[in-house]
C-alpha cells in the first residue's frame, strides 16, 4: 500500500489491486505525476488477476489538470496528452480485466479512462461528458466508436452538455449502473469471476475480444493536439464554459 498522501492509493488483496485517485481536492483531475504513477502500477501489476480504478472524494476524475495551463506550451501538451493516451492504451490492453467505479463528475480524460476499462460502473447521479472535441482533440476517440458504435459516439462527442448514468449505461458507455454502497459486493463477485479461468487464457481472451487501434489512435490524437494553437484552442474553450456558467441561473 502506497501512502494516502500521495496522488495514487494502490492497495492489493490477494490478487486484485486497487488503485484510487488521490486528488480530491482537484477532483481527482489528472495531472501529469498521477499520470505517470498509473502507468507505473499498472506495468508492475503482472501477476494480479484483476485490478480496480476508483477516484477518492466526490468525484471519479474530472478530467485532464489544467492548473498550470498558463505556463505550458503547445509542446507541453501535447507531450502530456500523449502520456495519458498511451496510458489509456494500457488499460484497454491489460491482459487482465481493469474495473472502473465511477461517481460524481467524470469528465474529459476522466470519462477516457473510464471508457477504456473492461467493466464501467457507474453510480446513481453521475455526470459524464466528454469535450474533447471543443478544442479540437482526438483523445480516445476511435476506442469510444469501438465501444458504443458510431452513431452514438457522433452524437455524444459534437453535444457539449453532460449525460446522466443512466444514460450511460443506455449507450453502453457504462456497463453497470450500480450504487456506492453495493461496490463492494460487485467487486467480490467480479473478482471471483476473473480468476475462473488460468491467467494464461484470461490474457488470451481479453486480447481476442477487444478491438486494437493502438497505432490509429495514438496517430491521430498525435495530429490534432499538434496543430498550431492547441493551448488557445483549450483557454478558448476554458473562458466559453466560464462564460456559460456565469450566465447561468442560480438554483
Amino acid at each position: 500500500m502506497t501512502s494516502d498522501d500521495t496522488d495514487l492509493i494502490c492497495t492489493r488483496d490477494r490478487d486484485v489491486l486497487t488503485l484510487t485517485l488521490n486528488r480530491a481536492a482537484k477532483a481527482n483531475s489528472l495531472a501529469p505525476a498521477l499520470v505517470e504513477d498509473l502507468i507505473a502500477a499498472l506495468d508492475q501489476a503482472d501477476d494480479v488477476r484483476m485490478a480496480i480504478i476508483q477516484g477518492e472524494g466526490k468525484h471519479f476524475c474530472a478530467g485532464f489538470d489544467l492548473s498550470d495551463i498558463a505556463e505550458l506550451s503547445d509542446g507541453d501538451l501535447l507531450w502530456r496528452f500523449v502520456r495519458i493516451e498511451l496510458l489509456l492504451q494500457k488499460i484497454h490492453l491489460s491482459p487482465f480485466p481493469v474495473i472502473a467505479l465511477a461517481h460524481g463528475q467524470i469528465v474529459g480524460a476522466g470519462a477516457d479512462l473510464f471508457a477504456a476499462c473492461w467493466r464501467r460502473v457507474v453510480a446513481p447521479g453521475s455526470k459524464l461528458k466528454m469535450p474533447g472535441w471543443n478544442f479540437e482533440l482526438a483523445l480516445g476517440t476511435g476506442r469510444l466508436a469501438a465501444l458504443i458504435g458510431q452513431d452514438a459516439a457522433r452524437d455524444l462527442l459534437i453535444d457539449t452538455r453532460s449525460i446522466s448514468a443512466e444514460q450511460a449505461v443506455e449507450i453502453g458507455l457504462a456497463s453497470d449502473l450500480v450504487g456506492k454502497e453495493d461496490w463492494s459486493a460487485l467487486a467480490s463477485d467480479l473478482a471471483k469471476r476473473a480468476g475462473a479461468l488460468p491467467t494464461e487464457a484470461t490474457s488470451r481472451m481479453m486480447g481476442l475480444t477487444r478491438s486494437d487501434r493502438t497505432e490509429q489512435d495514438l496517430a491521430a490524437l498525435v495530429r490534432s493536439a499538434a496543430r498550431p494553437g492547441l493551448k488557445a484552442r483549450i483557454e478558448s474553450y476554458r473562458s466559453r464554459v466560464m462564460r456559460s456558467q456565469k450566465r447561468a441561473p442560480a438554483n
